[in-house]
């Protein structure tokens, strides 16, 4: 049963993930935020993380560097549902997370299916070769 870490800091984002990731045999462990993930990856192995890019204490892009010095081998999916008032010149996050070395990025909201897609794909892939954008 593949495992899977999720470290978001909002419970609806986290229960939503569980049930459906659960409902597919995968075995889930949720993390509150970045200081959580990092006691849970840690205490535990796992085959692919989702982290949300934004949460408070720390934020994504700093969990994503930690969590590859601690888990070089471990494909990280980022996510993220923040947006700029004026899209056309916002920066990217999602795109700046691949290039910091997650596998790939879901943007909020996402839909089931792309969230199954995404990590199967980062269990199935090997991970430089996994990244793509949703």
């Amino acid at each position: 049963m593949p495992r899977v870490l999720v470290v978001d800091d909002d419970p609806m984002v986290c229960v939503a993930i569980e049930v459906c990731l659960t409902r597919k045999g995968f075995e889930v462990t949720v993390a509150d935020g970045g200081e959580a993930g990092m006691r849970a990856l840690e205490s535990c192995d796992f085959d692919v993380m989702l982290i949300d890019v934004f949460m408070p204490h720390m934020r994504g892009f700093e969990s994503i560097r930690m969590f590859q010095e601690c888990r070089p081998d471990l494909p990280v999916i980022a996510m993220s549902g923040y947006a700029f008032a004026n899209a056309e010149r916002a920066p990217d996050f999602l795109r700046m997370t691949i290039e910091l070395g997650a596998a790939c990025c879901l943007r909020k909201p996402f839909t089931p299916d792309a969230l199954l897609t995404s990590v199967n794909q980062c269990i199935t892939t090997p991970k430089a070769s996994a990244r793509h954008s949703k």
